[in-house]
């Protein structure tokens, strides 16, 4: 593989790191909230995590369908088509409002799933008035998705960041107040926390909107009739849905694994939690790369530059798995140290430094994986990704981690490698098929009232 040129590290540089503060700051809002419940009680803090699984379980696709505004905006930005970024833009508002009254009905069944699912009385009756505050917040949190997409394919990702660091501070201050009852409020304990998050999303979407505005404007105003019409939104729906389905399936395997190792004992989800809140930390970098990569790259298809965009695949690459190979040395290294940072137990460190390897060993497949997915998404190429997916992770990974796990003396670490096995499957096929991509020419992506066309496509 050629090297990229430096300009275009610069670039790919410049664009990322605000990116991955952004991710890391919203990590960080629902690290306080853990922090905060979790001095609370066990229970409280159990009833926390299993409401807040619940609301990402079916938060997550319609997330996942707006990065659709990646290659429609960014390769409108591309092609310097001032129309196509508006009505790219409020077709992603629509879908977002659509969005979120399908998402608030999915989450009103929290009750029955979770007796469904055999989840303990006490964490239902917390995990329960959670969801249901947080059903609130739902419009905000597909909005926020909205502008951020939009303002990172204009390449105005400074104010993302701004408004991240203003809401992490109110959520702690209201995790503060509505947990543990200040300031006149009466101690809401695991509720509390919803309120907190709920009144923090609505701040982060309105905020956003205020101080993006100048950069939004056009985009919003006037109000374009064409972005209402039936067939481009539907044809953004067909593009967006498998990158939704994709960040479905990639967060399910993650979180049946942890279901497995809940089965095999508290030791053992104890270790796994340490092993893969590290390994989400890392993720964070390739994952904000991915995204520069899909504004970068879908600028350049655009634009029509073919070589530009393999010049910003290549300055992906470099960057997110460079940056994966060093916390893969440092995971392979000092496996004992790290866990011994998250527990004073001896035998779930001893477990945690056995994981904390494997984790080292997929994280340059976890970085080629994701940063090839954000290169294909600014191509607009989304459902060969997702067919990907889920052929590596749940055709592959899956029963290889239950193999090894249950039928094998690996036990623990048995799941952790059906994850590594995954990953290089995901990993492998991605990279070929952006080797594919980028062969001959690209083009825009055209989602417009004619219907959607992959530019690319023969």
């Amino acid at each position: 593989m050629r090297l990229p040129s430096s300009s275009e590290l610069a670039a790919m540089t410049r664009l990322a790191l605000p990116v991955v503060v952004a991710q890391v700051g919203l990590m960080l809002m629902g690290a306080v909230d853990t922090l905060m419940v979790g001095r609370v009680s066990a229970v409280a803090l159990g009833g926390v995590a299993l409401g807040n699984l619940f609301f990402l379980t079916f938060s997550i696709p319609a997330v996942g369908t707006l990065m659709v505004l990646d290659p429609v905006v960014a390769q409108a930005v591309g092609a310097e088509d001032t129309e196509g970024i508006a009505r790219g833009i409020q077709r992603g508002v629509v879908l977002a409002c659509l969005l979120g009254l399908v998402t608030s009905a999915l989450l009103l069944s929290v009750r029955p799933i979770l007796v469904i699912l055999h989840q303990p009385d006490t964490l239902i009756e917390l995990a329960v008035p959670y969801v249901l505050v947080s059903i609130w917040g739902v419009l905000p949190f597909l909005g926020f998705a909205v502008l951020r997409q939009s303002l990172q394919a204009l390449g105005s990702v400074r104010v993302i960041v701004a408004v991240i660091v203003v809401a992490n501070l109110l959520n702690a201050v209201l995790n503060w107040v509505f947990v543990y009852g200040h300031l006149g409020s009466p101690a809401l304990g695991a509720v509390g926390s919803a309120w907190a998050t709920l009144v923090s999303r609505w701040l982060m979407a309105l905020l956003l909107l205020a101080v993006g505005w100048p950069v939004l404007r056009s985009a919003f105003s006037p109000w374009r009739r064409q972005s209402l019409h039936r067939a481009p939104m539907f044809a953004m729906l067909r593009l967006g849905l498998p990158i939704g389905l994709h960040q479905s399936l990639e967060f399910g395997v993650f979180g049946a694994i942890g279901v497995l190792m809940g089965i095999m004992g508290t030791r053992e989800i104890a270790a796994h939690q340490i092993a893969i809140t590290l390994a989400s930390l890392s993720f964070m970098v390739p994952m904000g790369v991915g995204s520069a990569a899909a504004v970068r790259v879908g600028r350049a298809a655009g634009a029509g530059e073919s070589e530009g965009a393999r010049d910003s695949a290549r300055a992906a690459i470099v960057c997110g798995v460079g940056f994966m190979a060093c916390t893969a040395l440092v995971f392979l290294l000092l496996p004992a140290l790290l866990a011994k940072l998250y527990t004073a137990d001896p035998a779930v460190a001893s477990l945690a430094g056995m994981l904390i390897p494997i984790a080292g060993v997929f994280q340059i497949f976890d970085g080629i994986q994701v940063v090839s997915a954000g290169v294909l998404r600014g191509l607009g190429d989304t459902r060969a990704p997702f067919v990907i997916n889920m052929a590596g992770f749940w055709l592959v990974g899956f029963p290889i981690s239950v193999l090894l796990g249950f039928h094998t003396d690996l036990a623990a670490a048995g799941l952790w490698w059906g994850l590594v096995a995954g990953l290089a499957v995901v990993a492998t096929l991605l990279l070929l098929r952006v080797r594919q991509r980028l062969r001959g020419t690209v083009a825009r992506t055209h989602v417009g009232d004619d219907g959607y066309r992959l530019a690319t496509d023969p």
